[in-house]
Formats: C-alpha cells, sequence, structure tokens
C-alpha cells in the first residue's frame, strides 16, 4: 500500500480483560511488518505521529483477540482482520512450539516454528 500516499493505516487490537500489556505482541509484529515495507518510521499507542502507525488496543471482557489493520481514504477504507473466537487456537499453537523446540538450543520465534512445519 506504500505507492498509494492518500491512505493512511491504523492499528486496532481487541483482547480480553485480563491482558495486561498494550500494544500485544501480534499488534507490534504487524506494525514492525508494515514499517519494514513503508516509509512508516515508528509506531505508538494511541496518537502517532504523520510517520508512525497509530495502534489502538482495547480491553473488553470474553475477547480472545481481535487484530484489524485499516487503510482509509476520502474515497474508500480496507481492512484485514483476524478474530479468534476461543483460545483453543493460541493453545494448540503452544504445544506445537514445545514439540518443535524439544532438543534445540538458541533463541526462535514462533515465525521459526511456523516455516519449520511443512
Amino acid at each position: 500500500m506504500d505507492p498509494f500516499q492518500n491512505y493512511t493505516v491504523a492499528i486496532e487490537e481487541i483482547h480480553h480483560l485480563q491482558k495486561l500489556d498494550a500494544p500485544s505482541g501480534t499488534a507490534i509484529s504487524l506494525a514492525q511488518q508494515i514499517i519494514s515495507n513503508s516509509r512508516k518510521e515508528g509506531w505508538q499507542l494511541d496518537h502517532a505521529e504523520e510517520n508512525e502507525i497509530p495502534i489502538t488496543a482495547k480491553r473488553e471482557e470474553n475477547v480472545p483477540g481481535t487484530h484489524t489493520v485499516s487503510y482509509n481514504s476520502d474515497i474508500d477504507s480496507i481492512e484485514i482482520k483476524h478474530t479468534a473466537h476461543s483460545r483453543e487456537g493460541f493453545a494448540l499453537g503452544a504445544i506445537i512450539a514445545a514439540e518443535w523446540i524439544r532438543d534445540k538450543k538458541g533463541v526462535f520465534s514462533m515465525r521459526d516454528v511456523l516455516q519449520n512445519l511443512t
């Protein structure tokens, strides 16, 4: 979307009330990926400068996780959204990561786990 400068990008994440960190790691990861492919230089929680991506973090009852990346212009809006309906997927991901990392040494991310599943 970087060539389309008439669009502004923003990220919104919503999680359950017990989640203490804000923004979530997923929202930060999304922002970093956008930054590496755009003219944006960073991100800020809530109020961002023109060269930054604003991230809005909301905490609501019974929300496992929702992340939305939106591009808005005077003409239209484009949204990419992921909504988790339960924590089951997160638990399964933790099990897969634990099985994958067994007998390995070093520092890894979930990206390492997912890239090596196939």
